[in-house]
C-alpha cells in the first residue's frame, strides 16, 4: 500500500511538471500495487472502504489525465432500464476491435479496471467495462438480454470493427460470456469457462434445497453438449477468475480439439504466500491479452495449453 501511495504521489507530481505519459504509467502502477495488496491481504486486513477509496482515486487521476480517453457510457435497456459501462478506446485507428468485460459479481468495478488497463493498453483494442447486476431497470433482466443490448451499442459505435467483438468474463462473468458466446454469434472470441460451471452450480445450488450437503464433482460430464459448442475460438482460464479446475479446462480443451474447434486454456503460475498461494494476475491479464490480440487483431499464435 506504501508503494501504490508513493506511485500517486510521483503521478501528482508528473502532472504538475506536464509529463502526462509519466503520470499516466504511474497512476496505472498505482492501481497494480493496490490490487498485488487485496491479493495478498487477509480479508479483515484492510478496510474495504479503504481499497475503493485507493482504488476510486487513482482511477481519477488516471482518468483526468487520460482526457476523454474513458468514456461513461449509458444506454437503455428494456423497460427503459439504464445500463452503465466505462468505454475505453484503442489508442489509435478508426475501426479497432473490442473486448466486452464482464466482471464478478463480488469484485468492484473499478478493480477489474485497475488490472486490465495496464495489459490492454500494450494492445490497439477497445474496452467496454460493464455489470450486468447493475441496472436501474424496474423489471429485472436476463444477463444475455443486458449483454445483447451492449453488442447493439458496440455495432452502432464508428469506432469500433463489428466483426471483431471479443468477450471477456471473470467469476460468475465468465458463466455470462459463455452464454454469449453460445447464443450470438456476434462474439468472435471468448474468455470464459466454456460453460463448465453452469451445471456445476445448479446441481450445488439443487443439493443446497434437497439438503443433500454433499460436494458437487466437476467432472467431464458437466462440459457442453456438441450442439451447445461455443462456435468462435474461446479461452479458459484456470483458477480462481473463472472457478475453473486444471482438470477439467483440460478435458474440455481436448474435447474441443478432437471436434476441431478452436479453444486455449492457460494455467497460472503461483506464488507462495505464508496464507496460500497468490495467482499471478499480472501474468495472467498479459497472457488473456496477448490470445485476444492473437484471434482479433496480427498478434502470434499461442499454444492450446499454456502454462504461465
Amino acid at each position: 500500500m506504501r508503494i501504490a501511495d508513493d506511485y500517486r504521489t510521483f503521478a501528482e507530481t508528473a502532472r504538475e511538471d506536464r509529463s502526462t505519459l509519466i503520470a499516466l504509467e504511474a497512476w496505472l502502477c498505482s492501481l497494480t500495487a493496490v490490487e498485488v495488496a487485496r491479493s495478498l491481504s487477509c480479508p479483515g486486513d484492510f478496510a474495504t472502504d479503504d481499497l475503493v477509496e485507493k482504488v476510486g482515486v487513482s482511477l481519477k487521476g488516471f482518468k483526468d489525465d487520460a482526457g476523454p480517453a474513458i468514456e461513461r457510457v449509458k444506454i437503455d435497456g428494456f423497460d427503459q432500464g439504464e445500463l452503465t459501462g466505462f468505454f475505453l478506446p484503442a489508442c489509435h485507428g478508426s475501426l479497432a476491435p473490442v473486448v466486452l468485460c464482464i466482471g464478478d459479481e463480488d469484485i468492484m468495478q473499478g478493480s477489474m479496471m485497475s488490472r486490465l488497463l495496464p495489459a490492454s493498453l500494450r494492445r490497439n483494442m477497445s474496452l467496454l467495462l460493464i455489470d450486468v447486476g447493475n441496472s436501474s431497470a424496474r423489471l429485472p433482466l436476463k444477463p444475455a438480454h443486458i449483454l445483447q443490448c451492449w453488442l447493439d451499442y458496440l455495432e452502432a459505435r464508428g469506432d469500433i470493427d463489428p466483426r471483431r467483438i471479443a468477450v471477456y468474463g471473470e467469476g460468475a462473468g465468465a458463466s455470462h460470456a459463455s452464454r454469449l458466446a453460445v447464443l450470438d454469434r456476434r462474439i468472435a472470441a471468448a474468455v470464459c469457462d466454456g460453460g463448465i460451471m453452469t451445471p456445476v452450480m445448479r446441481r450445488a445450488s439443487l443439493s443446497r434445497i434437497a439438503g443433500a450437503g454433499q460436494a458437487v464433482d466437476s467432472g467431464a460430464s458437466t462440459a457442453l453438449a456438441p450442439s451447445r459448442r461455443i462456435a468462435c475460438p474461446l479461452l479458459v482460464v484456470v483458477g480462481s477468475r473463472s472457478m475453473v479446475w486444471e482438470q477439467d479446462a483440460l478435458e474440455l480443451q481436448a474435447g474441443y480439439r478432437q471436434a476441431g474447434a478452436d479453444c486455449s486454456a492457460v494455467v497460472p503460475n503461483c506464488i507462495p504466500h505464508p496464507l496460500g498461494e497468490v495467482e499471478n494476475f499480472v501474468a495472467v491479464d498479459d497472457f488473456t491479452f496477448a490470445w485476444l490480440d492473437s484471434k482479433l487483431g496480427a498478434g502470434r499464435q499461442l499454444d492450446p495449453v499454456t502454462y504461465l
